[in-house]
């Protein structure tokens, strides 16, 4: 049955106007809601520390690169699905960005059902291969279990939000996900303290409000976002979006996947160091993930920017957004490098109740702290190198780029197990931002290059952008 016509409301054209202030307006909504999406997990070790203990808190902090693991491949994955939509939107494809909204959302359910099967039943196994220590080893495989459990909503939420981004709106799926990040505090108060759930509490709290998010991304694409509505017609899946789709998805996927096992790599060094050490990385790992959210943001803003001004064959203004969008993260990296670091003793007591000596922690907070704060200039380029060339569709060189990630941590953190160095272990972060960031550079002169022949030459933008991967 056809749908109703209704009118499209916040969505933005991106291959027109000043770059920056394009990249800046499209931004800012990302980043507050990249924040509140931190502050999911942030409830819960505060909440956890302090209602719980900070053994509690060790546990659920020594399952953060596992959270990013299954987070990266709901993030990966259905951006991936909406570079295509992107792409199609730019070029005023309207029959194929319907076509394209359906086809991701049949691939999604299967991708969600199988990557949670396979979650629960390596858990234990990873857990123990991490080297997680057995006083917090219950805890740890009881919360990452129940995350595991919400992946579908996990995935239909970020697939949405993707979607509704693809089409230049950044501004709902912030809404949906502040109020959600609100009920998962709430939630997280009510069932750690009045039911006394402990670290279950905190899963269910972030699953039931990952799935409210969902529900409400849906209900308003359905009813003020007509062009990404498929029509029962689109409802199959079709061969040519499929192998795009796939072929952008898993890459991404899979770099997300491939740099958190690197990061489960450094947290088996980090976790040699005893539950007192986990709980003071964990507590400052959330304080840095939080202000580098601005660099997710604009890599997230450059996917779509890319995406659409590929669709519509402007790759010198591809070119333009990169420059613009450099010198915006340039400027945040050194703000958010000293506002981490003056704001990390302060921000350190909400984590943990007023029996733990925060003294003891400080020293370990402090080392991973001013190691990370050094280097964020090369971390802030990947995001906007790897996003660009993903929004072009090609998703080998950015996957590639995740193994550097990877190799890098690997050898630094083999290293500081050997000879017990938590500021080597510490150091694995670092390592893995300047190789990635000195490969994605190259990669990104070499696919501009591509792209600029490819558009000169008169390809068609229907998305099918790269067909030798």
């Amino acid at each position: 049955m056809k749908q109703p016509e209704r009118k499209e409301t916040m969505e933005q054209d991106m291959t027109k106007g000043s770059p920056f202030k394009v990249l800046i307006m499209f931004t800012l909504p990302l980043a507050i809601g990249n924040i509140f999406q931190q502050l999911y997990n942030m409830a819960d070790t505060i909440i956890v520390g302090r209602y719980v203990g900070a053994d509690a808190l060790a546990a659920v902090g020594s399952t953060g690169t596992v959270m990013f693991l299954l987070n990266g491949f709901a993030q990966g994955i259905t951006a991936g699905f909406a570079v295509l939509t992107s792409q199609r939107y730019g070029a005023k494809k309207t029959e194929g960005v319907k076509q394209s909204v359906s086809n991701g959302i049949l691939l999604s359910v299967i991708g969600a059902v199988f990557f949670t099967a396979a979650s629960i039943l390596f858990m234990k196994p990873l857990l123990h291969l991490m080297n997680t220590p057995e006083n917090i080893f219950a805890d740890a495989y009881c919360y990452i279990s129940l995350i595991s459990l919400g992946m579908v909503a996990n995935v239909f939420y970020n697939l949405f939000s993707a979607y509704l981004r693809a089409v230049g709106n950044s501004k709902m799926p912030l809404f949906f996900l502040v109020l959600s990040a609100c009920l998962n505090v709430v939630l997280d108060l009510v069932f750690i303290i009045n039911f006394q759930m402990g670290v279950a509490g905190a899963a269910w709290a972030t699953n039931l409000s990952q799935a409210i998010s969902a529900v409400l991304c849906a209900v308003y694409i359905y009813k003020k976002v007509p062009s990404l509505v498929p029509e029962k017609r689109h409802w199959r899946i079709h061969r040519g979006d499929t192998r795009f789709q796939l072929a952008t998805g898993i890459p991404m996927a899979l770099q997300f996947a491939i740099t958190s096992s690197g990061t489960m790599v450094m947290q088996s060094a980090i976790n040699l160091f005893g539950s007192e050490a986990v709980a003071a990385y964990t507590a400052a790992g959330k304080i840095h993930s939080l202000l580098t959210q601005g660099m997710v943001a604009m890599g997230q803003t450059m996917a779509v920017y890319s995406g659409q001004n590929y669709g519509k064959g402007d790759a010198a203004r591809i070119r333009q957004g990169v420059r613009a969008a450099l010198v915006i993260e340039v400027i945040y990296s050194l703000v958010s490098a000293v506002i981490v670091y003056s704001a990390l003793e302060p921000s350190l007591g909400l984590f943990f109740s007023g029996e733990v000596d925060l003294t003891a922690m400080m020293p370990w907070a402090r080392t991973y702290i001013t190691i990370c704060t050094l280097f964020y200039v090369p971390l802030c380029t990947i995001f906007i190198f790897r996003n660009t060339m993903q929004g072009c569709g090609y998703g080998f060189l950015p996957m590639m780029g995740g193994v550097v990630e990877l190799v890098a941590r690997l050898a630094v953190a083999v290293v500081a197990m050997n000879i017990h160095s938590y500021w080597l272990a510490c150091a694995c972060d670092p390592a893995a931002w300047v190789g990635a960031g000195v490969f994605t550079g190259v990669s990104y002169l070499y696919v501009m290059n591509k792209v600029q022949k490819s558009l000169g030459a008169g390809m068609p933008s229907h998305g099918l952008s790269e067909k030798q991967h």
